[in-house]
Protein backbone atom coordinates (compact mmCIF):
# COMPACT_ATOMS: atom_id res chain seq x y z
CA UNK A 1 0.00 0.00 0.00
CA UNK A 2 1.32 3.15 -0.98
CA UNK A 3 0.08 6.42 1.45
CA UNK A 4 1.92 9.59 0.43
CA UNK A 5 1.47 10.88 4.14
CA UNK A 6 3.16 7.71 5.46
CA UNK A 7 5.92 7.08 3.20
CA UNK A 8 6.71 11.04 4.08
CA UNK A 9 6.15 10.62 7.77
CA UNK A 10 8.87 6.97 6.97
CA UNK A 11 11.26 9.25 5.68
CA UNK A 12 11.48 11.67 8.72
CA UNK A 13 11.18 8.93 11.47
CA UNK A 14 12.00 5.72 10.03
CA UNK A 15 10.00 2.80 9.91
CA UNK A 16 7.39 1.88 13.19
CA UNK A 17 8.17 -1.45 14.80
CA UNK A 18 6.98 -3.16 18.22
CA UNK A 19 4.51 -4.93 18.94
CA UNK A 20 2.00 -3.96 22.10
CA UNK A 21 -0.12 -6.79 24.44
CA UNK A 22 -2.92 -5.70 27.06
CA UNK A 23 -5.39 -7.84 28.59
CA UNK A 24 -7.37 -7.51 31.73
CA UNK A 25 -5.02 -8.77 34.43
CA UNK A 26 -6.81 -11.80 34.23
CA UNK A 27 -3.18 -13.83 34.40
CA UNK A 28 -3.78 -16.14 31.64
CA UNK A 29 -0.52 -16.56 30.69
CA UNK A 30 -1.44 -20.06 28.31
CA UNK A 31 -3.49 -17.64 26.61
CA UNK A 32 -0.58 -14.58 26.16
CA UNK A 33 2.16 -17.33 24.67
CA UNK A 34 -0.30 -19.17 22.17
CA UNK A 35 -1.26 -14.94 21.23
CA UNK A 36 2.18 -14.33 20.84
CA UNK A 37 3.58 -17.45 19.35
CA UNK A 38 1.47 -16.89 15.62
CA UNK A 39 4.31 -15.04 14.18
CA UNK A 40 1.94 -15.76 10.61
CA UNK A 41 4.49 -13.32 8.61
CA UNK A 42 7.45 -15.20 9.96
CA UNK A 43 5.69 -18.88 9.75
CA UNK A 44 4.80 -17.97 6.01
CA UNK A 45 8.39 -17.20 4.82
CA UNK A 46 9.48 -19.98 6.58
CA UNK A 47 7.25 -22.29 4.91
CA UNK A 48 7.82 -21.30 1.50
CA UNK A 49 11.49 -21.57 2.04
CA UNK A 50 11.15 -24.86 3.61
CA UNK A 51 11.88 -24.34 7.56
CA UNK A 52 9.59 -26.21 9.92
CA UNK A 53 9.10 -23.79 12.75
CA UNK A 54 8.64 -25.97 16.00
CA UNK A 55 9.21 -23.77 18.44
CA UNK A 56 13.12 -25.65 19.22
CA UNK A 57 16.37 -23.96 18.86
CA UNK A 58 17.09 -25.81 15.76
CA UNK A 59 14.19 -23.66 14.24
CA UNK A 60 16.04 -20.55 15.12
CA UNK A 61 19.24 -22.01 13.23
CA UNK A 62 17.41 -22.57 10.07
CA UNK A 63 16.10 -19.16 10.07
CA UNK A 64 19.44 -17.46 10.30
CA UNK A 65 20.18 -19.45 7.11
CA UNK A 66 17.33 -18.52 5.31
CA UNK A 67 18.08 -15.80 2.70
CA UNK A 68 16.99 -12.21 3.64
CA UNK A 69 15.08 -11.23 0.34
CA UNK A 70 12.15 -9.33 2.99
CA UNK A 71 15.13 -6.56 3.51
CA UNK A 72 14.15 -4.56 0.12
CA UNK A 73 10.77 -4.88 1.01
CA UNK A 74 10.11 -1.87 3.68
CA UNK A 75 6.49 -2.54 4.44
CA UNK A 76 7.36 -6.28 5.53
CA UNK A 77 10.56 -5.96 7.00
CA UNK A 78 8.76 -4.49 10.55
CA UNK A 79 6.65 -6.55 10.42
CA UNK A 80 8.86 -9.38 9.60
CA UNK A 81 10.91 -8.13 12.52
CA UNK A 82 7.88 -8.30 15.43
CA UNK A 83 7.41 -12.02 14.21
CA UNK A 84 11.02 -13.35 14.48
CA UNK A 85 11.07 -11.49 17.97
CA UNK A 86 8.20 -13.29 19.10
CA UNK A 87 9.35 -16.05 17.54
CA UNK A 88 12.54 -16.06 19.54
CA UNK A 89 10.74 -15.24 22.55
CA UNK A 90 8.26 -18.05 21.93
CA UNK A 91 11.12 -20.74 21.57
CA UNK A 92 12.91 -19.20 25.07
CA UNK A 93 9.52 -19.36 26.90
CA UNK A 94 8.94 -22.98 25.87
CA UNK A 95 12.24 -24.45 26.04
CA UNK A 96 14.46 -22.47 28.71
CA UNK A 97 13.41 -23.66 32.53
CA UNK A 98 11.82 -20.83 34.09
CA UNK A 99 11.46 -18.13 31.42
CA UNK A 100 8.18 -16.41 30.95
CA UNK A 101 6.34 -13.36 29.18
CA UNK A 102 6.37 -10.30 31.13
CA UNK A 103 4.11 -7.46 29.69
CA UNK A 104 5.19 -4.31 30.19
CA UNK A 105 2.96 -1.66 31.58
CA UNK A 106 3.29 -0.23 28.07
CA UNK A 107 1.96 -3.17 26.31
CA UNK A 108 5.63 -4.21 25.08
CA UNK A 109 6.25 -7.95 25.68
CA UNK A 110 9.68 -9.16 27.23
CA UNK A 111 11.04 -12.63 28.03
CA UNK A 112 11.76 -12.81 31.91
CA UNK A 113 13.83 -15.35 32.79
CA UNK A 114 14.15 -17.29 35.85
CA UNK A 115 17.15 -14.78 37.17
CA UNK A 116 14.84 -11.81 36.41
CA UNK A 117 16.62 -10.77 33.61
CA UNK A 118 14.63 -9.61 30.95
CA UNK A 119 15.22 -9.94 27.24
CA UNK A 120 13.41 -7.39 24.46
CA UNK A 121 13.30 -10.16 22.23
CA UNK A 122 11.29 -7.69 19.27
CA UNK A 123 14.14 -5.26 19.31
CA UNK A 124 16.30 -8.41 18.94
CA UNK A 125 13.81 -9.27 16.20
CA UNK A 126 14.08 -6.09 14.54
CA UNK A 127 17.99 -6.18 14.51
CA UNK A 128 17.71 -9.64 13.17
CA UNK A 129 15.63 -8.75 10.37
CA UNK A 130 17.16 -5.61 9.02
CA UNK A 131 21.11 -6.65 10.18
CA UNK A 132 21.25 -10.57 10.40
CA UNK A 133 22.98 -9.69 13.39
CA UNK A 134 22.60 -11.11 16.37
CA UNK A 135 21.40 -14.16 14.70
CA UNK A 136 18.55 -16.05 16.68
CA UNK A 137 20.25 -18.92 17.36
CA UNK A 138 23.10 -16.76 19.08
CA UNK A 139 20.88 -14.72 21.47
CA UNK A 140 18.82 -18.36 22.69
CA UNK A 141 22.06 -19.94 22.87
CA UNK A 142 23.23 -17.01 25.43
CA UNK A 143 20.46 -17.10 27.02
CA UNK A 144 19.73 -20.33 27.25
CA UNK A 145 23.08 -21.39 29.01
CA UNK A 146 22.67 -18.71 31.93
Amino acid sequence: MNISFLGKWRKKHGPAFGVAVFSEGDGDTGGITELLSECELLRSHADRAGVELDDSAASLEALDQLLPRWRDDEETLPWLGNDAGLYLGTVIVRTVPGSAWEIWPSGHPVVRLRSGREIDVVVDGHTWAATGAPELSQVYAEVAEN
